[in-house]
């Protein structure tokens, strides 16, 4: 395995802290949101999560519709990142909402679980949470 890239983020506080990017692209306070008894006003860590899947998953459509000829240039992704409690245990889950306009939801659908076994992020949360993938 070659690497290509990597990203390095250092994080303060936890939940209720500031992360900053090693290139200072990305540097701001994250909170926990007041669904789960903090503060919120900032970002969190399943907001990142989300914010980070979304692109590496349209990535992915956008390799797989290429070879099967299909144009995703105006396709979008809702990522949503769920915090669970089941019992003494946190866990996340993950539903990726796909649009993509011009083609049949059968189609889109799809297309999209090809990108869902594509797709880095994906290809590693898959067995470790829970996903649901919807054409819509």
């Amino acid at each position: 395995m070659e690497k290509l890239y990597t990203a390095s983020v250092t994080a303060k506080g936890g939940r209720n802290g500031h992360i900053k990017s090693s290139d200072s692209q990305i540097e701001f306070e994250v909170r926990a949101p007041r669904e789960m008894g903090g503060q919120g006003g900032a970002t969190n860590p399943e907001q990142l999560f989300a914010a980070a899947w979304g692109p590496c998953y349209l990535g992915a459509l956008g390799s797989i519709a290429k070879r099967e000829g299909v144009d995703v240039s105006e396709a979008s992704v809702t990522v949503h990142i769920s915090f669970n409690q089941d019992g003494n245990t946190a866990l996340l889950s993950a539903e990726l909402d796909v649009h993509i306009p011009g083609i049949s939801t059968e189609e889109a659908q799809t297309l999209a679980e090809k990108a869902n076994r594509a797709c880095p992020y994906s290809k590693a949360t898959r067995g470790n949470i829970e996903t649901k993938v919807t054409a819509l």
